[in-house]
């Protein structure tokens, strides 16, 4: 029984590491150079438009950072940007939009999906929450999308999804 406490003990602080080093690994895999489409409401019960979009990720061990940019009926252009941190099994970050404001981001993630709580430096859609996740998609596909309440109904609305994914070997 002696046995048994102590080797428990000596494994306590390993687990951790393989926490943190999954982690690491989900963090690496999002970096890169993305592209593709998707669709924004202008707000909700607003114009849903298609958007062509591009993304720089760069991660660290503990870190992914996201620049990217938008463009919608070849008239508008919209760049924003991501800052995502691990702490453990803990997210936190910022998120700047079109406004140029700083939103605050914080979540877990399950499996292969980040999902970040948003807290948005102005009202948007009458509130200032909204759902943020960051999904990767099998190997070479990731999905952003947001999701918002209705103030009307109650009920949650997707404002924005766009799915990218990494260009061809070809194409590089």
């Amino acid at each position: 029984m002696r046995m048994v406490l102590i080797a428990t003990l000596l494994l306590l602080p390993c687990l951790p590491v393989r926490a943190v080093a999954s982690e690491v690994g989900f963090l690496q895999s999002l970096a890169g150079d993305w592209s593709g489409t998707g669709r924004v409401l202008t707000r909700i019960g607003g114009t849903n438009l298609k958007v062509s979009c591009t993304l720089r990720s760069d991660a660290s061990a503990s870190t992914v950072s996201m620049n990217g940019k938008c463009r919608g009926l070849a008239v508008f252009t919209r760049s924003f940007s991501a800052t995502v941190k691990a702490a453990g099994e803990r997210y936190t970050g910022n998120y700047v939009g079109p406004s140029g404001l700083p939103s605050k981001l914080a979540g877990s993630r399950k499996g292969a999906a980040l999902n970040l709580r948003v807290t948005w430096a102005r009202l948007v859609n009458g509130d200032r929450d909204a759902v943020l996740m960051i999904e990767k998609v099998g190997q070479n596909r990731l999905r952003l999308q947001t999701v918002d309440q209705d103030p009307a109904s109650g009920q949650p609305v997707v404002t924005s999804r766009i799915d990218l994914q990494r260009p061809s070997t070809a194409e590089r």
